[in-house]
């Protein structure tokens, strides 16, 4: 499944597994842009992936069980799903967007997303990671009275347009 790394360094492996920007963009899409096929992947690219590299990463990401590829028969679309060692990344992105808020430029309909993960810390990355593994891995729904963090994620973003 995965390839062993250059050392038993945790930082080295984690680079290794998903260290170049177009990886971690990719899983940025699958996870918040929900995403799940080559073509949404392609055409939803908010950096313009070419399709060569797209399709490279989504090899690399299933290699080292960041993704599933779902087995399609012929003439049918391959959809992408997060595993759980994808999942248990949200609060890497939410610090990862965190510190971009603080030190880089953004624009208000790219950050709104990242603002609404820093502003709800830890209990709504947990939430976020339950619907994640709900939509992603078939785990049960947990109980509801509001709307999901994907739907929220969504709104703020909608909303910022």
């Amino acid at each position: 499944m995965t390839e062993a790394a250059r050392s038993g360094c945790p930082i080295n492996a984690a680079v290794e597994a998903f260290g170049d920007s177009w990886s971690l963009l990719v899983l940025r899409d699958v996870m918040f842009g929900t995403r799940r096929y080559f073509r949404e992947l392609l055409a939803g690219s908010e950096e313009g992936i070419a399709s060569n590299i797209l399709a490279d990463r989504l090899k690399r990401l299933v290699k080292a069980g960041l993704l599933t590829r779902e087995d399609a028969g012929p003439g049918k679309r391959a959809a992408y799903s997060l595993t759980e060692a994808s999942i248990q990344l949200v609060p890497v992105f939410a610090q990862l967007g965190s510190w971009g808020l603080r030190h880089r430029p953004t624009t208000k309909r790219l950050r709104v997303r990242a603002e609404l993960l820093a502003a709800g810390g830890p209990e709504l990355w947990d939430e976020f990671m339950a619907e994640l593994r709900v939509v992603h891995l078939g785990a049960p729904a947990p109980d509801q009275d509001r709307p999901g963090v994907l739907e929220r994620l969504a709104a703020a973003y909608d909303a910022a347009r």
